[in-house]
């Protein structure tokens, strides 16, 4: 399995471990992909949702509202 890159382990490791659990499917799709970064919607909101976007740059994590 690869390494996640620094920012998505940091990103993951600031949340609690339910919630990085259930992230983390779609930052190891990037990982396995390595074309696209993650973009988290909602977040700090009850209703998150985190996708690979094409608008990211790999091994990078946006935040949207």
């Amino acid at each position: 399995m690869k390494q996640l890159p620094e920012a998505y382990q940091r990103y993951l490791d600031g949340l609690g471990s339910a919630h990085a659990e259930a992230l983390r499917p779609v930052f190891l799709e990037s990982v396995a992909e390595q074309e696209h970064g993650v973009l988290v919607r909602g977040a700090g909101t009850r209703y998150v949702q985190a996708l690979v976007d094409e608008r990211v740059p790999y091994g990078e994590v946006r935040e949207e509202d």
